[in-house]
């Protein structure tokens, strides 16, 4: 089973991208054939200042790294080092309808946000179908906000593979409804632009802030609390098994318990759940040149896969010969 996401390297990891994506993906190193790469294309829908980004690829790749991705066990590559990419994202572009990207949701958002959307945004999907499709990907963990662009690589495949025979993997999501749509501190989807984010490799002052501004309702020590109204409760859940959540459940229903002393307890697990990888994170940053040649390898493999699939779609679509029909050489 072929296992493929990406992340953008858009600004500082949260844990919005840690339990909806990365977690997930370091997880699936033991039983998959794992694929994962940061989205630097994508990322210019939002990042447009080239230092910025570099910087962020660099960032995103070095906490990866830290958290115990191991280019070993996966193919870890930077979205841009293989061009071939976005040479599938125009082919695939041929076998979606202008109609199909306006009802993206992210396209619409920006729309209602009186944001001028520019042509990369619009065309966010077929690009994203193409880092799919071009690696053979079974399984695709996203988030419930990118639930509509992989249907959308779905319709992208389907419609590709009736055309031309069947030349690409039909992709599967893979939702975690616990982690489908982790919230922020105010309630909202957690998201930098939101402003509402814990930067889990922030300092101990800084998540200590963003922890203690977690809404909450004016219930006191001696009311019970309704967890599944509260956004603390959900945010902290994500540190717990089943029985600890079902525990931490029953305290919020129990009177006895203030908010402030649960954010207390929850700072205290953020701070002890990453300890362990600042140290390698400190080592990845003073050396650069280790992260890069890291990547560069990841990128060879990752081509490695992607050439016998964009070769037999360039085939497909009739833009190459196939090499059953290249004239054969006279000996001399």
């Amino acid at each position: 089973m072929r296992v493929l996401s990406g992340i953008q390297p858009s600004g500082r990891l949260h844990l919005g991208n840690y339990f909806s994506m990365m977690k997930r993906m370091i997880d699936y190193q033991a039983n998959a054939d794992l694929f994962c790469f940061i989205a630097s294309y994508h990322a210019m829908t939002t990042v447009q200042e080239g230092p910025a980004l570099r910087e962020g690829i660099h960032q995103a790749a070095v906490d990866f790294l830290a958290l115990g991705l191991d280019p070993d066990k996966c193919t870890f590559w930077v979205q841009s080092d293989v061009h071939e990419v976005t040479e599938l994202a125009w082919l695939l572009s041929t076998s979606i309808t202008v109609s199909q990207l306006e009802l993206a949701h992210s396209y619409k958002d920006k729309i209602a946000q009186g944001i001028i959307p520019s042509a990369g945004l619009f065309t966010y999907p077929v690009l994203m179908a193409a880092d799919i499709l071009l690696f053979g990907s079974n399984r695709v963990p996203v988030g419930k906000d990118q639930k509509q662009h992989l249907e959308i690589t779905r319709d992208i495949c389907h419609r590709f593979n009736t055309r031309y025979g069947e030349v690409f993997v039909m992709p599967e999501p893979d939702i975690l409804d616990e982690t489908a749509l982790v919230p922020g501190v105010d309630g909202r989807k957690m998201s930098k632009s939101y402003g509402n984010a814990i930067y889990f490799f922030a300092d101990e002052k800084e998540l200590k802030k963003a922890v203690m501004s977690i809404v909450t309702d004016s219930q006191g020590v001696h009311d019970p609390k309704d967890p599944d109204k509260s956004v603390l409760y959900q945010i902290y859940s994500l540190f717990l098994d089943e029985p600890g959540k079902a525990a931490l459940a029953d305290r919020f229903r129990t009177p006895g318990t203030g908010y402030g002393d649960l954010k207390k307890e929850l700072l205290a697990r953020v701070l002890d759940t990453f300890q362990p990888y600042r140290k390698r994170r400190e080592e990845l940053l003073a050396s650069p040149e280790e992260v890069s040649a890291l990547m560069r390898k990841g990128a060879e493999k990752a081509r490695a896969a992607a050439m016998p699939i964009i070769s037999k779609a360039r085939e497909a679509v009739g833009i190459a010969p196939k090499t059953a029909t290249l004239p054969k050489q006279k000996k001399k």
